[in-house]
C-alpha cells in the first residue's frame, strides 16, 4: 500500500517562520498545493477539505466520507494498488480554479481481515480491515466530480458521468489528465478491460459538458490494458489532439496521434514497443522505447520531428556510453527546455586512486543474454555469472521467476542484489527467463496467457529450466527456483507440475490456493521453504496458513518462516533477515557449506 496519515507544518519563507499549529488537522490523509497561488486541497476522515490560503478557514467539500466505506480525494485498497498507484485520488488544474477528485463507495465490497500484533501493550491483537474485492466479488463503485474553487468559501461541485457504455455494468475510473484549467481528459475502463472510452470535458457557459463527438473507443476481444491501464494521453499543443500509445494492427504498443474524430495516424512503427511519452514540444516528441539492437530490455531515449515525413525517429542516448549503460530514464522540466538522464551505472564521481585500487578486489558477476525457442517463440534469458566465469566447471543454479502478465524480468538495468552476492560469493548461477506473457515483446507474446493463468507462463519456465540443465556449465542436479508474489504463484506451479527438473525449491510469499493444496502431494519431491509476512493486505497470510495445512495433511515435510506485521514488501530489519534465511536454505540445498 502507499497510503499514510501525516501531521502538517506550514512554513512562511518570507518570514522564516512555521505559522501557527492548528491549520491542519493531525492524521491527515493526503494533502496537495494548487499549481498557482496558495491554495491547499486535503483529505482528512476521507473527506475532502479546501484552503483559499493557509491561514484561512478549511471549506469542507465533501461530509459523507467513512472508514472503510466512502472515501473521497483518496483511493480505496483496488484503486490505490492496481489502478493509480498512489495514495491520491484529487487533482488541481493547470491554474488552480478548479479541483477534481474521485469518490469510492466501499459498502458493499467483502471485508478481509487480519491480526496485529506488535503493540505488546495489549493483552488482545488488533484486528485489521480491509475492503478487498477478490475474483468475481463486488467491486467499489466510483463517482467524479470538479470543484469550482474560484469563490471560497462558496462552491459550486459537478459530477462527470460516465458515458452510457461503461456505465451500464462494472467500470473504474483509470486515467484522469487535466489539458488547460477549462479541459479535462477521463479514461473510462470495464472491468472485463476489453472496452474503454476517452471523454474530453470542457467548461463552457458555467458548466461541464462532455461531448460524444469528441469520445474516443477502444474494443478488443482481449484486454486494452497497457502496464496495468489504458495510457496517459500527451496533448499536443494546440491542447485538441492528442499522442496515445495503444497497440498497431501488428500487435505492437506505438505511439499514435489522434485528432478529433479522424483515424488515429501512427507516428513510431516496428517489431519492438514503446514504454512511455515523456514530453511533447511544438516540434518534437520524446518516448522511452526497447528498439535499440533488438532487446526487449533496453529502454533509450528517443526523438522524432513531428513535421517530418515519414516519420524518423533518432535515438538520443544510444551512443552516449554503449557499454555502460542500455536502460535509460528521463526527466524533463516543466517547460520541456531541459532533460536529466538517469541510468543506474556505476560511476566514479571523482578520481580517487585508493578507492579504485581497493575497489579492484572487489568481484563483481557478469551478465550474460540469450534467447530460447519456446512454444513457437524465441524468448529471451538472463544469466548472473560468478566472477571469472570458467564454463568447463559445474555450476548450481537459481531460476529466479515473476512470470507474471506483462512482467519483464530480463533486462538491462544495473542491479546490486541477492542475485550479485550468489554469483559473486557462493558462485551460483542466477537466470532469468520471460516466457509467454511477459510484456514489452508485443500482444502475441503477452496475451496467451489471457484467461489462462497458471498455464504457458509455468510451462515455459519448466521447459526454460530443462535447457538451462543441458548447458555444459550447470549441474543439474542442483538447480532451484524462487518468487516473490505472482512469481512465488508461478514456482508452486513449477512446483506441482511434478517435473522433476527440480530437486531443491526454495518458494516465496502466496499461490492460487485451489491449485497449490490439490498438487500438495508433489511438495514431497522437494525441499520447500515458505515464508509470508503476517499482515501482507495484497496476498494474504490466510493463503500460506491454507498451503501449510494443505503440506501438513499430505504429510509433506518443509519448512516455514513468517514475519509478524510485515506486509508485501517484507521491510525494515525483516528485509535483511529474509534474505539471509533464503541464502542458509540455498546453501543447504547445494552443500556451498
Amino acid at each position: 500500500m502507499h497510503s499514510f496519515t501525516a501531521s502538517y507544518h506550514i512554513y512562511d519563507f518570507g518570514n522564516s517562520s512555521i505559522l501557527d499549529d492548528g491549520l491542519l488537522p493531525n492524521d491527515t490523509q493526503y494533502i496537495s498545493w494548487s499549481p498557482v497561488g496558495h491554495k491547499l486541497a486535503y483529505v482528512w476522515n476521507n473527506n475532502v477539505y479546501v484552503k483559499a490560503s493557509p491561514t484561512e478557514e478549511a471549506v469542507q467539500i465533501t461530509k459523507n466520507g467513512e472508514e472503510n466505506k466512502i472515501f473521497n480525494g483518496i483511493p480505496d485498497w483496488v484503486y490505490e494498488e492496481e489502478m493509480f498507484g498512489t495514495h491520491s485520488a484529487l487533482w488541481w488544474s493547470p491554474n488552480g480554479n478548479f479541483l477534481a477528485y474521485a469518490s469510492f463507495n466501499d459498502t458493499e465490497v467483502p471485508v478481509i481481515e487480519y491480526s496485529s500484533y506488535s503493540e505488546d501493550t495489549l493483552q488482545y491483537p488488533k484486528t485489521i480491515k480491509i475492503p478487498y474485492p477478490k475474483a468475481g466479488a463486488t467491486n467499489p463503485t466510483v463517482q467524479f466530480f470538479i470543484v469550482d474553487t474560484t469563490s471560497l468559501p462558496t462552491f459550486k461541485s459537478v459530477e462527470i458521468f460516465p458515458p452510457a457504455e461503461i456505465k451500464s455494468s462494472d467500470h473504474y475510473l483509470s486515467v484522469v489528465t487535466w489539458v488547460t484549467d477549462e479541459r479535462i481528459c477521463l479514461q473510462w475502463l470495464r472491468r472485463i478491460q476489453n472496452f474503454s472510452v476517452l471523454t474530453v470535458c470542457d467548461f463552457e457557459n458555467a458548466t461541464w459538458s462532455c461531448p460524444k463527438v469528441r469520445e474516443i473507443r477502444w474494443e478488443s476481444y482481449i484486454s486494452l490494458m497497457f502496464k496495468f491501464q489504458p495510457s496517459v494521453p500527451h496533448f499536443a499543443p494546440d491542447k485538441a489532439s492528442y499522442y496515445k500509445v495503444f497497440s498497431d494492427t501488428a500487435g505492437y504498443k506505438h505511439i499514435h496521434y489522434i485528432n478529433g474524430s479522424q483515424v488515429p495516424v501512427a507516428v513510431t512503427t516496428g517489431n519492438w514497443e514503446v514504454i512511455s511519452i515523456e514530453a511533447v514540444t511544438n516540434q518534437f516528441l520524446y518516448y522511452i522505447s526497447n528498439e535499440n539492437n533488438g532487446m526487449p530490455g533496453g529502454r533509450n531515449l528517443y526523438k522524432v520531428l513531428l513535421e517530418s515525413s515519414p516519420k524518423l525517429p533518432k535515438c538520443v542516448s544510444c551512443n552516449l556510453d554503449e557499454k555502460r549503460c542500455q536502460y535509460y530514464s528521463v526527466s524533463f522540466s516543466k517547460d520541456t527546455q531541459y532533460y536529466q538522464l538517469n541510468c543506474l551505472v556505476l560511476r566514479y564521481l571523482e578520481k580517487n586512486t585508493e578507492l579504485e585500487n581497493s575497489l579492484k578486489d572487489i568481484q563483481m558477476p557478469s551478465k550474460k543474454f540469450g534467447s530460447l525457442n519456446i512454444g513457437g517463440y524465441n524468448l529471451w534469458y538472463q544469466m548472473i555469472l560468478p566472477p571469472h566465469f570458467d564454463e568447463s566447471k559445474k555450476h548450481p543454479l537459481l531460476l529466479d521467476v515473476y512470470a507474471g502478465p506483462c512482467s519483464q524480468k530480463v533486462d538491462q538495468m544495473f542491479r546490486l542484489s541477492w542475485a550479485t552476492y550468489l554469483a559473486s560469493t557462493e558462485r551460483v548461477i542466477v537466470a532469468s527467463f520471460d516466457g509467454r506473457g511477459s510484456g514489452y515483446q508485443g500482444d502475441r507474446i503477452m496475451h496467451a496467457i489471457n484467461r489462462r493463468l497458471g498455464t504457458y507462463e509455468v510451462e515455459d519456465q519448466i521447459e526454460a529450466a530443462r535447457k538451462f540443465s543441458e548447458m555444459s556449465f550447470v549441474d543439474k542436479d542442483r538447480i532451484a527456483i524462487w518468487g516473490w508474489s505472482y512469481g512465488g504463484y508461478a514456482t508452486s506451479m513449477v512446483l506441482g507440475s511434478g517435473s522433476g527438473v527440480f530437486k531443491w525449491l526454495p518458494r516465496y510469499k502466496d499461490s492460487h490456493i485451489s491449485t497449490v493444496m490439490a498438487r500438495a502431494e508433489k511438495f514431497k519431491e522437494v525441499e520447500y521453504l515458505l515464508i509470508h509476512g503476517t499482515a501482507d493486505d495484497n496476498v494474504h497470510f490466510q493463503q500460506a496458513a491454507q498451503i501449510s495445512k494443505a503440506l501438513v495433511d499430505a504429510e509433506v515435510d518443509f519448512q516455514a518462516m513468517w514475519y509478524t506485521d510485515k506486509d508485501h514488501s517484507i521491510s525494515g530489519q525483516a528485509h535483511k533477515h529474509i534474505y539471509t534465511h533464503m541464502s542458509h536454505f540455498i546453501k543447504q540445498c547445494f552443500s556451498l557449506h
